[in-house]
């Protein structure tokens, strides 16, 4: 497993994350296995969000942790705050600190590593965030801060308020979904690919060294779900094959080996629940794909070069 130190943190983070969004329909016994796979690994990063399973992956999680004190130091626990699901977005003050007190008791967990803030909220008060941030982080229940889903300008407004750092963006992004990158490489062309449908939200968290965390890394869209062996992606398919052969790789090691080759130094989510596919997954840190290979992938989706 590689490492690396989280930009204006003092956390070393595995190169992957584990995704705990669907752990809450398994067993305490499956969970355990599952984190103890990922510890084994190399994997000191989980991924957790309260309204995942209703609280319930959150809860499991802290069942193993009760059962396994031992593991916490070896942790960092991220998790994520503003989504009342199916009513509104919320970044009140009294929602984010509700939401972290509700995360720590189902984590069992006196602090968190790293709290983001979910879907922007349209009627987010950035003073309001400011003032829960400081009271989370005075009383030492987060240490660090970050986002989900922002734009630029978006990050601009509450880092204009809060004295803390933003250090993560999770943001979609795959092979097939890789909006983020399109728009950059078709500048100033006339077609669809060219739209800047996020503001340059890439470049800009590079500039300001914050972390982009891909999620939905093997998916394509919520409608088709997964692209490996998707019959919409029959070329894609093929050319992940050539190279897992290759390789002697699985070809989701292949999808995650394409974001660990862009210099941004993205840390993907993997959302597997399987201890056999994390451990295939996980493989994608041994492959350092050349610039055609990462460009043929690219293109077997479908997408034009200008």
């Amino acid at each position: 497993m590689e490492y690396f130190q989280i930009s204006k943190s003092d956390l070393k983070a595995s190169r992957l994350a584990l995704g705990c969004m669907r752990i809450a329909d398994k067993s305490l016994e499956q969970v355990e296995e599952l984190v103890q796979t990922a510890l084994d690994a190399g994997i000191n990063f989980f991924d957790h969000a309260d309204i995942y399973g209703g609280g319930k992956s959150e809860e499991i999680f802290g069942e193993v942790l009760k059962k396994h004190p031992e593991y916490r130091e070896k942790m960092i626990i991220q998790t994520k705050c503003g989504i009342v699901p199916g009513k509104r977005y919320d970044f009140s003050k009294e929602h984010i600190l509700t939401s972290v007190e509700n995360s720590l008791k189902r984590l069992q967990t006196d602090y968190i590593d790293i709290l983001l803030l979910h879907r922007p909220d349209a009627l987010c008060d950035p003073k309001e965030v400011a003032e829960a941030f400081d009271e989370l982080y005075e009383s030492g229940k987060v240490k660090y801060f970050g986002v989900s889903n922002h734009t630029p300008l978006q990050i601009e407004l509450l880092q204009k308020y809060t004295q803390y750092p933003l250090i993560i963006n999770q943001l979609q992004l795959s092979i097939v979904h890789s909006v983020m990158i399109d728009s950059g490489m078709n500048m100033n062309m006339k077609e669809s690919w060219a739209q800047d449908k996020d503001g340059g939200v890439l470049d800009y968290c590079r500039l300001h060294d914050i972390t982009i965390q891909p999620w939905s890394v093997v998916q394509a869209s919520w409608a088709e779900g997964c692209f490996i062996d998707h019959p919409n992606y029959e070329k894609l398919n093929s050319v992940m094959e050539k190279l897992a052969n290759e390789y002697h790789v699985t070809k989701s090691a292949i999808a995650i080996a394409w974001l660990l080759r862009h210099p941004a130094c993205m840390q993907p989510i993997m959302g597997t629940t399987s201890p056999a596919h994390l451990k295939e997954m996980v493989q994608a840190c041994d492959i350092h794909l050349t610039r055609q290979q990462w460009y043929d992938l690219y293109l077997a989706s479908d997408k034009p070069l200008p």
